[in-house]
């Protein structure tokens, strides 16, 4: 393929053993889609240049920071509509990530090209954090978030109610489960059903509660786990997967979210100091 005609596919999981869920990552000069329908929701932010998609019976364009919303078994095409060609980010989700935490049936976006900045980012960066780790609790921490956010600021759902009684302790109990399996964290499908919450309604109370979302509670506990392993002279790359982490990199990154450093940094500095 010609370098300016690229596209990725990636797989992410929504929890541990859970559903997957597809990522794209394209840039096309020339090529231009057939006919086609997806039986999920086709969620993208284009990125740069511009696109014409034919949709309803018409033609749209997306141009960077455009949200895109392409409907279940709607029929389209999509193409460069500039001599720059374009670039984006799409998502395929399965309608039931769209209506949890909203009311009123499916979804229905009655505009399928949105101007929403602050959306349009968080799902760029979760889809590029995603596609270069796709970390299954991350992945149903961010999407699911997201994909209600973006039917209850856009489509005709009715967003539902956010009260979540016993938040602080449903939270609480969530955290202890996420630190005492640290390995292989059970998903928050799972947790949500065994506390008979929806997923929606769980990560609320966890985000309430903790002012993060689970994932980076996680990431942050499995950093400070690293610390002492690093301490007592381990190598980063032991570190990683005995405290949960996909690889070095993965840990590397975290550990200089939370810490500024790199694992291999600090463990030199502890180690120069005991001496």
């Amino acid at each position: 393929m010609d370098v300016r005609e690229q596209a990725r596919w990636t797989r992410a999981r929504l929890g541990h053993h859970g559903p997957p869920l597809d990522l794209l990552t394209a840039r096309f000069d020339r090529h231009v889609y057939a006919p086609h329908a997806h039986d999920e929701y086709t969620v993208g932010v284009t990125v740069g240049g511009l696109e014409v998609i034919a949709y309803r019976g018409g033609r749209i364009h997306s141009g960077p920071g455009s949200i895109v919303v392409l409907e279940p078994g709607e029929m389209h095409t999509g193409g460069p509509a500039a001599p720059e060609g374009y670039a984006y980010r799409a998502l395929y989700a399965d309608p039931a990530l769209l209506t949890d935490g909203t009311l009123g049936g499916l979804p229905h976006f009655r505009e399928p090209v949105l101007d929403d900045p602050e959306l349009a980012h968080a799902l760029r960066a979760a889809h590029t954090d995603l596609t270069h780790c796709p970390d299954p609790l991350e992945a149903e921490s961010r999407l699911p978030w997201l994909l209600t956010a973006l039917a209850r600021r856009h489509s005709t759902a009715r967003a539902a109610d956010d009260t979540v009684p016993g938040a602080d302790r449903l939270a609480r109990v969530v955290r202890d489960r996420l630190a005492d399996e640290l390995l292989a964290p059970p998903s928050l499908a799972s947790l949500a059903t065994d506390l008979g919450l929806s997923r929606y309604q769980l990560l609320r109370a966890f985000r309430t509660t903790m002012g993060i979302p689970p994932y980076a509670w996680l990431a942050q506990y499995r950093v400070t786990r690293a610390r002492r392993l690093l301490e007592a002279g381990l190598r980063p790359a032991e570190v990683a997967s005995l405290v949960g982490f996909a690889d070095q990199a993965h840990l590397t990154r975290w550990f200089r979210r939370v810490l500024g450093v790199t694992p291999a940094a600090y463990r030199n500095s502890v180690q120069d100091g005991a001496r």
